[in-house]
């Protein structure tokens, strides 16, 4: 928690993860410094013990549940999430009153599935959103993004998971401080 916070940062991870992936830690451990209290969100059905995700919508109903406590102090609340966290507040932030939209590694369609896009869900978030995307990421790179108001920052050679191969130009630190460099701009734009 950030002594002197202006902003609350709640996060929600992906289908197939939890609240310890890299980049929700970096942002838990680097953000607090700079004003923005971090939550870190599990979803219900990771709490309780459940492997996989149910249902995209599904999903929805866990993120409004938890977000009276995460508004109720009063401060502005970022909503934001990692892969299928990210699609939840997209689809939410209008509905719950989010001040803005953190989509990491946002899963612009299915890997391989291009057809199968879901930029409606973040084209439709309906207030200021920043993107944060592995360069190499089989659920959409950059490049497939279609234009819209949004921002974007790409971590050069990063997957899914924002990790570089050993043989990148760039070493995994270097992509961990592209993600909590970009986010601490952005936050620090929001006002």
């Amino acid at each position: 928690m950030a002594r002197k916070a202006r902003l609350v940062l709640a996060v929600s991870h992906g289908a197939g993860g939890g609240i310890e992936a890299r980049d929700l830690q970096l942002l838990a451990q680097v953000l607090p410094g700079h004003g923005v209290s971090v939550a870190l969100v599990e979803q219900p059905w990771r709490v309780a013990g459940k492997k996989v995700a149910p249902a995209p919508k599904t999903l929805d109903v866990g993120w409004r549940g938890v977000w009276p406590a995460l508004a109720g102090p009063g401060l502005p609340v970022v909503s934001g999430g990692r892969s299928a966290g990210a699609r939840v507040a997209c689809r939410t932030a209008v509905e719950l009153g989010a001040h803005a939209v953190l989509a990491l590694s946002f899963p612009l369609h299915p890997p391989g599935r291009p057809e199968k896009s879901r930029a409606d869900e973040l084209l439709g978030s309906g207030v200021p959103t920043l993107v944060v995307q592995g360069g190499n990421d089989p659920f959409g790179k950059p490049e497939e993004f279609p234009t819209g108001a949004y921002e974007l920052i790409e971590v050069p050679y990063g997957d899914h998971g924002f990790a570089v191969p050993k043989r990148a130009p760039i070493e995994q630190g270097e992509a961990l401080t592209i993600i909590s460099d970009g986010v601490l701009k952005w936050t620090a734009s929001l006002g």
